[in-house]
């Protein structure tokens, strides 16, 4: 009876749908994404799957396909794909070992805790967000050069080539393109002074050659992880970025490094979940969340229910208002983690729950929330055919980060240093409030909402997901999990469907608009909710992979961007 309720309940969800910005809600039983027998890449561009699952045609493994997946992305997705910015990899190998690497971006040394104040400490507008001083010192290439020195296979200069060959002879422009490449013209002429390569008068179907970045990653492939950091290419950013007023030193490039941390690791029914670690918060934060809905049905509920949304919500609004107040890079703050995630502490953080009412913000411990980074971030899963799994996020922050473009380079510079606190109590660019704990300090990295994260069940490998979205990422992560654990769906239309969003501050419930049912809307306002259906069109854009159980593999590449899945 329960399985019959929870099939009608999607049939009205879904009969009420009508098309919007997002793709129309298709969940329909038996939908799959691709199946391939041994491996797989899902990413924000076809460009990058191709050439990361050639990559381990060629008999490389899943980090070998890592660095040419990553820097695919960095020469045909140039709006989050990135040598100028930073990101997050999980991983767990065939033997079941698991493990997480932060290249995440670092203030530079010159940095201070007011740098984006006034004389009357106030926050100078766009200081942080556009320019050179928006810029934090970039991890990308360090990432996966450590990752591939601990786990590669194949010769760096095999698995850069095909991305060189992609430089240059150019990508295809897709519409989703063409409609960013317009939208920003004017603001990459403004900040750099000149027309970019990137710009409005390209149209869906022509191809775009970046001979600069081509060069730059052949002197790349040639010596290695050093010349982006120390080398002729290190010299070459830190002589544009002083030009325009950078405090970025020679010195800061050569004392960045990528870090290996332990990732965050959770229990929820039968599933054991894998996700990054601080100065990511999405680990804690998904943990938090999903042992606070834990001993609720959600499956009797329903997908996207009244119920199901209330606890969704309910515990949403804890775990952000938590991540405020504690988490920052913890290297700098001391992360009471295990009282975080505890069963004790969240059973006490639910206790005021109830069905007939949203739960008070003004009654929630810890009221401010930190920045974090925009919806502009991508991530991409593979899954080798050696059994290895990894999940990675990486992100220049807004849209072509700080709108930067180093021509002679061929690459957009993050604005990560909008992601500190540039005040306690001010919000960022993206309406964000800032907390102590993710305050500026020389060499601290700024926290971010990434969630990179892969999944078991019974011991063996079962997903690897993650997506873009900013604030939220944590939350269109979890419902992805959920929509395959609890309501039964396949990778595919567990990424399709509709998702909604709660961050404790605002206070509201974000939906995708147009994508659900009328009287639920009025069902939650009616509780005291408050619904927002402007400000995310788009919420998440989901990358994943789930093995299936006789040990095939299906990607969901989510139809919300160009994402596609490709293996063999």
């Amino acid at each position: 009876m329960k399985n019959i309720l929870f099939v009608f309940t999607l049939l009205l969800l879904f009969q009420s749908c009508k098309e919007n910005t997002p793709p129309k809600d298709k969940v329909q039983t038996s939908k799959r994404g691709l199946i391939t027998k041994k491996a797989m890449v899902v990413s924000a561009r076809e460009e990058a799957s191709i050439i990361g699952s050639d990559i381990m045609k060629k008999g490389g493994n899943a980090f070998d396909a890592m660095m040419a997946t990553e820097m695919a992305l960095a020469v045909a997705y140039p709006y989050a794909g990135n040598l100028g910015g930073g990101g997050f990899m999980v991983y767990r190998l065939a033997d079941g070992s698991t493990g997480g690497l932060d290249y995440r971006e670092k203030a530079p040394k010159a940095a201070t805790k007011n740098m984006y104040l006034d004389t009357n400490a106030e926050v100078i507008p766009n200081r942080s967000t556009v320019g050179p001083l928006a810029v934090g010192i970039p991890g990308t290439v360090a990432g996966i050069f450590k990752a591939h020195k601990r786990f590669g296979k194949l010769p760096i200069k095999e698995v850069l080539q095909p991305v060189i060959d992609l430089a240059k002879n150019g990508f295809i422009v897709t519409k989703n393109q063409e409609g960013r490449f317009k939208e920003k013209d004017s603001i990459f002429r403004a900040v750099n002074g000149h027309k970019l390569l990137f710009n409005n008068d390209l149209k869906k179907g022509d191809r775009v050659l970046n001979f600069a970045l081509a060069e730059t990653l052949s002197r790349i492939a040639e010596n290695g992880v050093n010349e982006f950091y120390k080398g002729e290419t290190a010299k070459k950013l830190v002589e544009f970025l002083n030009e325009k007023g950078s405090i970025i030193t020679l010195e800061d490039l050569a004392a960045y490094e990528s870090k290996w941390r332990d990732p965050i690791e959770f229990q929820y029914d039968n599933l054991k979940v894998i996700s990054m670690s601080p100065p990511a918060s999405g680990g804690i934060c998904l943990n938090q969340i999903m042992k606070m809905i834990e001993p609720f049905d959600l499956k009797d509920y329903g997908h996207n229910s009244l119920k199901a949304i209330q606890v969704i919500v309910e515990a949403e609004k804890r775990a952000y208002a938590d991540r405020g107040f504690y988490l920052g890079d913890p290297d700098f703050v001391d992360i009471p983690v295990e009282t975080l995630t505890s069963d004790i502490y969240l059973e006490q953080r639910m206790s005021n729950f109830s069905f007939k009412a949203p739960t008070p913000v003004d009654s929630i411990s810890h009221g401010k929330i930190e920045g974090y980074e925009s919806d502009q971030t991508t991530h991409y899963s593979i899954v080798d055919q050696f059994g290895n799994a990894i999940a990675v996020t990486t992100t220049l922050n807004s849209g072509y980060g700080s709108k930067l473009f180093v021509d002679d380079l061929g690459f957009f510079l993050n604005n990560e240093m909008d992601d500190f606190s540039s005040k306690s109590g001010v919000p960022n660019v993206y309406g964000l409030i800032g907390a102590e704990a993710n305050s500026i300090a020389p060499e601290k990295r700024m926290l971010s909402s990434m969630t990179p994260t892969i999944l078991e069940k019974d011991g063996e490998l079962l997903m690897t997901v993650g997506t873009p979205g900013g604030s939220t990422i944590i939350t269109s992560v979890l419902q992805t999990i959920l929509n395959v654990e609890e309501f039964g769906m396949t990778m595919q239309e567990a990424v399709e469907a509709a998702r909604f969003h709660n961050q404790y501050l605002p206070d509201e419930i974000r939906i995708e608009p147009n994508r659900f049912d009328k009287k639920l809307i009025e069902q939650l306002e009616s509780l005291g909710y408050i619904i927002n259906e402007e400000r995310s069109p788009v919420i998440g854009i989901v990358d994943g992979i789930l093995v299936l159980e006789n040990g095939t593999l299906e990607g969901g590449a989510d139809p919300r961007g160009d994402d596609t899945a490709v293996g063999f």
